[in-house]
């Protein structure tokens, strides 16, 4: 057998191009994909035409009605001509299953190019392809969680060929762009029947849409990149020779401290509940890691597509109940054991098995935190007291060696026991000893600041009053937040 596909235009009979008319007017028997499109009434005379409408109308989804036409067509005997709206090799998945199947099986399978739906979308719009179109079909991006798409870059998807099409799609599309983006809907072009609307995006499945719909994403200007991939040039820029000298002088090393800082911040963002102030740090945070990869870059050692492989081949080898067939019933704590359980074969099957089970908290980690997660990963394998009495004994007898202590690193050594008894005991009581610690320090800002201002409106310097007045400021402090 032998099959040749053809591209039939997007819409207009004058759009289909002679090669693609001349080889459907010899043709004995022509295949459509769908008769649903405008030229098909103007195709030339002769040969027998059949579609594969039914299968859409019996199939449950796209891909079944894929495979369903191209093993029909594989059937069929001797020489058949397929014929496909548009380009055949332009959002068209039955094409490229079955130039995949006939390449495997070393079947003769030619293409007759088209005018693809993106020449007429194009001029209907005013718009250049080569300024950096994207290109996608709109029901595969439906989808997706998140549209893999660059916001920096004007978009055009295919086949919104509905209003639930379109209204996945939104939502997919809102979860980069702002819903008040203004996009273009564009219908039937190059036809008689051609119609662009401009709307906001969270307007595109208020009306009408159909299988000649495609929906044009223009790029999101801000005056500045808004996607990763502009960010990361933007950096790539700063350690060039012609970028900044301070940039360029940085390295892992060098910037330790300020990814601890960045990260900090990040934090007190998230306990303020600033939206804003937490988007700015979280970028501030970003910096960080696109400059320590971009450093690395460089280097030769790593880049920024082995920093996001890595870790998402680590997240989707970590949930197989997300990305396999295990069953947790919902359950976060079966989520965490098979975690755990993974990392060790991991770690196993990477010649790691014997690493203690304290193993893997970060040696830079703040010690009350570094403390808590040692606890955390010991109570794991059964180290703890059965009853948290144990733990107020062990307390006061931590209390008891500090007080005999006789030198200054007996007293230190016995008082760094004390506080890890300390964050023991605070499991028990189900509080993370790293957030109790910091939200009584916030408090004691809060409060000291107070007494500060309230020095100053008494025209008093705060080092010049007594004990007993500062008191009296501090007790104001705890009732002024009592109120």
């Amino acid at each position: 057998m032998a099959i040749t596909i053809v591209g039939l235009g997007p819409g207009h009979p004058g759009d289909i191009t002679r090669r693609a008319w001349d080889t459907l007017a010899a043709a004995e028997r022509v295949f459509l994909r769908t008769r649903i499109h405008p030229t098909v009434d103007h195709l030339p005379e002769g040969p027998t035409y059949s579609s594969f409408d039914d299968l859409y109308e019996a199939a449950g989804d796209f891909a079944a009605v894929y495979d369903a036409i191209v093993e029909r067509l594989l059937a069929e005997p001797g020489e058949i001509v397929y014929a496909v709206p548009g380009d055949p090799l332009v959002a068209e998945g039955t094409v490229t299953r079955l130039l995949a199947v006939c390449k495997e099986k070393g079947e003769p399978c030619q293409i007759v190019s088209g005018i693809s739906f993106i020449e007429p979308v194009l001029a209907a719009l005013g718009v250049d392809a080569a300024a950096g179109l994207q290109i996608a079909d709109a029901v595969e991006v439906a989808a997706q969680y998140h549209p893999p798409l660059n916001p920096d870059s004007p978009a055009l998807l295919a086949q919104v060929y509905s209003p639930a099409v379109a209204s996945d799609l939104k939502l997919t599309l809102m979860n980069q762009y702002p819903d008040e983006h203004i996009v273009a809907l564009i219908r039937a072009a190059g036809t008689a029947d051609e119609s662009t609307r401009w709307l906001h995006l969270y307007e595109i499945d208020r009306g009408t849409a159909d299988h000649l719909t495609a929906l044009y994403v223009p790029a999101v200007e801000t005056g500045a990149v808004t996607s990763f991939e502009g960010f990361q040039n933007t950096v790539a820029h700063l350690r060039a020779p012609d970028g900044c000298p301070w940039d360029r002088e940085q390295t892992h090393e060098s910037l330790r401290k300020y990814l601890v800082e960045e990260t900090y911040e990040v934090i007190d963002a998230i306990e303020d509940g600033d939206p804003a102030e937490l988007a700015g740090e979280l970028g501030d945070l970003l910096l960080q890691i696109v400059l320590h990869a971009q450093i690395a870059t460089e280097a030769g050692d790593f880049q920024m597509i082995d920093i996001v492989n890595a870790i998402d081949s680590k997240m989707k080898r970590r949930h197989p109940h997300v990305w396999g067939t295990q069953d947790v019933n919902g359950s976060a704590e079966k989520v965490v054991a098979n975690w755990q359980a993974i990392k060790a074969a991991e770690r196993a099957a990477n010649g790691q098995a014997e690493r203690s089970v304290l193993d893997g908290v970060p040696r830079s980690m703040p010690a009350l935190a570094q403390g808590h997660a040692y606890d955390q990963r010991a109570i794991r394998v059964g180290f703890d007291w059965e009853q948290e009495a144990g733990v107020l004994e062990k307390i006061q007898e931590e209390i008891s060696e500090i007080q005999q202590a006789t030198t200054p690193q007996e007293r230190f050594e016995e008082f760094g026991d004390l506080l890890l008894t300390m964050v023991v005991w605070a499991r028990w009581l189900s509080i993370n000893p790293e957030d109790a610690l910091r939200a009584a320090n916030q408090k004691f800002y809060r409060r000291f600041t107070f007494m500060e201002k309230r020095a100053r409106a008494m025209n008093r310097a705060f080092n010049e009053l007594t004990l007993a007045e500062m008191d009296v400021l501090w007790n104001e402090a705890k009732a002024a937040e009592a109120k």
